[in-house]
């Protein structure tokens, strides 16, 4: 059987207390409130009861009679008019209470609301001389009775404790250990807050189309069309917002270094994984970690949270000496250089790290060595002798990343020696099929070598234990899960953590001193040494998980390294280590049709995108909006144009421009007063709705969700004026300028929520429009604080300052040119009569170095012995060629394969002594 609940659900908490005391043999899932569950319903129904049978349960108390029913006889009579009392007339009231309470703020006139019900239930209790409901032994009735009860029971504030029967019974089930187990599972210790999300999609009690005029299964995130059906008692509350005082609200401090814990306050480290030195991040790099990460820890600061975010580059390792190689330069050479390429893409794209360090540091040494010797005292540390690939011709052993061949999973004939990009697969290198060395393309040979292994065996258990409170309590991605729960599934086996290599942390033992670190065993212990390097109370944040929340950005190839290989290392090492608490991995993002390709000269790359003329706000905005959350996307030149020019300029851009030329126009500059008719306070509750759903979404980490939020409200903006059309009114009379006035005003700080929404996104587009409109910093640092606030920054009176344009237009003829010219050539297009010059940068992508070494050399005269090589080569490049086509291989791994057959018939061409190029043919032209 399986559970499925959801946090802040009242439901939810009566069907897991009742199957935590009853103690049913049943898996739990904590699943979103849009997450459909029962195939045949249309909207979503928590909780749900999947049964061996596949059939479902969705009524609560049917599930919550059934687990009793299965460790006991059948409900009693008396047990089940309870139920029938709790669903008829119990929950219509304590709905309308619980709407209240939660979403209006009224939590004084609760008592006053379930009076009748608690008085029925005070009297029975009262009468009888039972410890429970029905009897001496705790019942289905007391548990269904008692969740729906707890979320008003258990605040004292709402003034219940006129009811003593009912109070006394409260406590009594409470005790129950299950029943305080479920209450801190789903309510989070956050009481009727935690239901703030649940409630805001339920239907408002006193309609029957609810609190939005679009079916219940629709996200947040959808809610673009059509009018929401908005109560008087939300336009009450959004009037009551509207009138605070920004400036008596909680203010935000500088940041002020280095950022430590402090007590009382949400402490949140963030951390992106640490892109590789040995190349140039492109978009999918860009979004999948340093963006990502970076729009999560702005908005945790505008929230009030106490936050750090650490990143840098990963430098040691098999890839930075390839690439020290390719460039004729030594490891530490390639590492200050890309260092240098790496901080200053990210400063472009305004990536506001507190600290951007580097693993190459004597902290990386010091830790990794500390934490390796405490795994090797734990006895969490194997030897064993394994086989490695060895080149004869470059003398030595092949790390994963020098060497690649036919993946034997998936047959993907580029895989690497450490996974496969295609299937996602860990591999050994010896599994590979048809393996060459990266450096000369020779076949290399097994040969065997000692290493240390971490014994992930031996810590399986204590990982189990963690990950399940992790993952149940903190926002890891479905993605995150799945694949942490794939590697559990297939059992997890010790992992190499030393290679054959020079350039990385050197392993202390005095038996493998000839060896280093394996990079994913050193790189995430980067974080440490990496916040370390910032400030020298670096464990307040690292060995401290009572009072830290961790979060990890990374794409989703990177996450069994964080779930399972990384956390067990710092468990074994049992020093109190904070571990991730919320695991946000993100899909791929690819380039159009194919993927991004430095060699080919496919896709964006960090450093060209400022060379586009598109200012680096417009590349996040549009990064973001199609950030691969759920599954891959793509990055589209048409797309962006789209969406700059539809959502950017003709909607967020228009409407704000429009709110401050008005002011300006119209009212010499001055916000004019603003005397709220129905209309205009139905729009405040509107855009108080849209702010409490970006709140709700970004603190999930639902970056893409939250933005459409934000287009919501510019869209809710624009018709507003368009409807109300303040530059005919302002010509009118008394009356109607007053309305022209009501108009401008409500819409310039509904501007002003905008800029701090669009803070985490676009921080310099969020900077100027605040400027323009002379925006108070208090705006910023009390708009965002608990629920959210949407109330009257620029008061009657405030003199704003100069209005002009936010976006330009991206013209076609413009996208068309940037689409050719970041679309790559593809190599059987190149000129085959291209000059051959020898050199990493004006040699073509299709053709190695030692291969266009080789064609300059034969092209001197025949070569009997090189042919002969070369004819062999070509035979089983067709072979694989073909095979590739067979198996239906991707586009671009066939084109890159065939480019390497083309080259190398030119070769075998030259060694016999003829011209490479073929012959035109008559009638056709050259």
């Amino acid at each position: 059987m399986e559970l499925f609940v959801g946090e802040g659900n009242p439901h939810c908490l009566k069907v897991l207390a009742a199957l935590e005391v009853t103690g049913v043999q049943c898996g739990v899932q904590f699943i979103n409130h849009e997450e459909k569950v029962v195939p045949f319903l249309s909207r979503p129904a928590l909780p749900a009861l999947l049964l061996p049978s596949r059939q479902h349960l969705f009524s609560p108390n049917t599930i919550c009679r059934y687990m009793f029913e299965l460790n006991g006889p059948e409900s009693s009579n008396q047990c089940n008019q309870w139920l029938e009392w709790e669903a008829t007339v119990l929950q219509p009231v304590l709905f309308r209470a619980l709407h209240m309470a939660v979403l209006q703020g009224k939590g004084s006139e609760v008592a006053k609301v379930l009076q009748g019900p608690l008085n029925v239930l005070d009297q029975s209790l009262g009468k009888g001389s039972t410890t429970y409901l029905t009897g001496e032994a705790l019942s289905v009735a007391d548990v269904v009775l008692w969740g729906a009860l707890h979320p008003v029971l258990s605040d004292s504030s709402l003034a219940l404790s006129a009811h003593q029967s009912v109070k006394a019974w409260f406590d009594r089930v409470a005790a129950v250990r299950g029943c305080q187990s479920a209450a801190q599972k789903v309510l989070q210790g956050k009481g009727l807050e935690a239901m703030r999300s649940y409630m805001q999609k339920q239907p408002a009690p006193q309609s029957s189309q609810g609190r939005d005029a679009q079916p219940c299964n629709s996200s947040p995130a959808e809610s673009e069309e059509g009018d929401r059906v908005v109560s008087e008692e939300e336009m009450e509350a959004a009037v009551l917002t509207w009138g605070k005082d920004l400036n008596a609200c909680s203010q935000a401090t500088e940041k002020q270094h280095p950022i430590m814990p402090q007590e009382g306050k949400r402490n949140v480290l963030i951390t992106s994984a640490l892109p590789y030195v040995n190349n140039v991040p492109h978009l999918g790099n860009i979004i999948g970690c340093v963006l990502s990460a970076d729009v999560f820890s702005r908005y945790g600061r505008l929230r009030g949270w106490n936050t750090l975010f650490v990143c840098g580059t990963d430098e040691y390792g098999t890839a930075t000496e390839n690439k020290a190689r390719e460039e004729g330069l030594t490891p530490k050479q390639i590492c200050d250089k890309y260092h240098a390429v790496h901080s200053s893409i990210y400063k472009w794209f305004q990536i506001d790290f507190d600290f951007f360090g580097r693993t190459t540091t004597e902290k990386q040494t010091e830790i990794a060595q500390d934490i390796f010797w405490r795994l090797q005292k734990n006895g969490f540390l194997v030897e064993d002798t394994v086989e490695q690939l060895r080149c004869e011709s470059c003398q030595r052993f092949l790390a994963d990343r020098f060497v690649e061949g036919t993946c034997p999973h998936c047959s993907y004939p580029e895989a690497r020696g450490d996974q496969c990009d295609k299937c996602g697969r860990l591999i050994n290198a010896v599994e590979l099929r048809e393996p060459q060395c990266k450096v000369c393309r020779q076949t290399p040979v097994i040969r065997s070598s000692k290493h240390l292994f971490l014994d992930l065996p031996k810590l399986e258990s204590q990982l189990e234990q963690w990950l399940e409170k992790s993952t149940s309590s903190g926002d890891w991605t479905a993605n995150a899960k799945q694949i942490t729960r794939s590697w559990l599934r297939d059992g997890l086996k010790p992992r190499c953590i030393t290679r054959d290599l020079l350039w990385g942390t050197p392993v202390p033992h005095p038996d493998f001193k000839e060896k280093v670190f394996y990079v994913w065993f050193d790189a995430p212990i980067g974080y440490l040494s990496i916040t370390a390097n910032y400030t020298n109370q670096w464990e307040k944040w690292w060995k401290n998980p009572h009072q830290v929340e961790l979060y990890n950005f990374m794409a989703k190839d990177n996450v069994p390294f964080h779930s399972v290989v990384f956390p067990c290392s710092l468990l074994g090492a049992q020093d109190n280590y904070t571990l991730v608490n919320h695991l946000v991995a993100t899909e791929y993002l690819n380039y159009e049709d194919t993927k991004f390709s430095k060699s080919r000269g496919i896709g964006v790359f960090g450093d060209m995108a400022k060379d586009t003329g598109i200012p680096s706000d417009v590349w996040r905005f549009y990064l973001l909006y199609v950030r691969p959350e759920g599954q891959d996307s793509a990055f589209s030149w048409a797309d962006m144009a789209l969406k700059n020019n539809s959502e950017l300029l003709n909607n967020l851009g228009n409407f704000i421009n429009r709110a401050g030329m008005f002011v300006t126009k119209f009212f010499e500059g001055c916000v004019p007063v603003m005397e709220l008719q129905q209309e205009d306070k139905k729009l405040l509750a509107v855009v108080g709705w849209e702010l409490q759903q970006y709140i709700q979404l970004m603190d999930k980490v639902k970056i893409r969700d939250a933005l459409k939020h934000i287009l919501n409200i510019s869209r809710h903006g624009n018709q507003y004026i368009q409807v109300n059309e303040p530059w005919k009114k302002i010509k009118g009379g008394e009356s109607e300028r007053r309305r022209a006035g009501t108009v401008t005003g409500v819409s310039v700080n509904i501007a002003c929520l905008l800029s701090v929404m669009l803070l985490p996104y676009m921080p310099a587009v969020s900077q100027t429009i605040r400027e323009q409109l002379n925006a108070p910093q208090s705006c910023v640092n009390a708009m965002l604080q608990g629920a959210g606030t949407f109330a009257c920054a620029l008061r009657a009176g405030h003199r704003i300052g100069a209005v002009s344009p936010l976006f330009q237009k991206l013209e076609a003829d413009q996208i068309e040119a940037l689409k050719k010219r970041f679309g790559g050539q593809q190599p059987e297009d190149e000129p085959s009569n291209k000059k051959v010059q020898i050199g990493a940068s004006t040699q073509p992508a299709a053709v190695p170095a030692p291969a266009a070494v080789a064609q300059v050399q034969a092209a001197v005269g025949s070569d009997p012995e090189k042919a002969k090589q070369l004819a062999k080569a070509v035979a089983e490049q067709g072979d694989k060629v073909r095979a590739l086509k067979s198996q239906k291989a991707e586009k671009a791994v066939i084109a890159g394969e065939v480019a390497k057959l083309l080259d190398l018939k030119k070769q075998l061409a030259l060694a016999e002594g003829k011209n490479p190029e073929p012959a035109p043919q008559k009638g056709k032209k050259k």
